[in-house]
């Protein structure tokens, strides 16, 4: 896209959404700063509500996950950053713990299309 709107993306068959699993992706668009850098996300059920962020702690601009598909702290109660285990609340993104404390992971618009999940940034 060429400085239009950011347009709904499919990431993951609405299926392959289940409880403790964590899907992730790349977006079609790209960061602002650094100009360019590819962005990716991950989308996972909260309850029953399919949530969606950025993969990027809001502290160092770092990616979250431990490994592919583990976003969880050990107690599997929050999002925790790999790199300085920053906890956030999976449901708002809340930053609770560590040093982006009063800070949010940056949420995506998550929508169920057909059998498709699809995901928007905003920005």
């Amino acid at each position: 896209m060429s400085g239009g709107q950011p347009s709904w993306q499919a990431v993951c068959q609405a299926e392959d959404l289940v409880p403790g699993a964590f899907v992730e992706f790349r977006l079609k668009e790209k960061a602002v700063e650094p100009e360019g850098m590819p962005l990716t996300g991950f989308v996972f059920l909260d309850g029953s509500t399919p949530k969606a962020y950025l993969n990027l702690c809001p502290h160092l601009g770092v990616e979250l996950n431990w490994m592919p598909g583990r976003f969880m702290d050990a107690d599997n109660l929050f999002i925790q950053c790999a790199t300085h285990g920053a906890l956030f609340k999976p449901g708002t993104g809340e930053c609770i713990a560590g040093p982006c404390q009063g800070d949010a992971l940056t949420a995506l618009n998550v929508r169920r299309q057909g059998d498709q999940i699809e995901v928007k940034l905003e920005r």
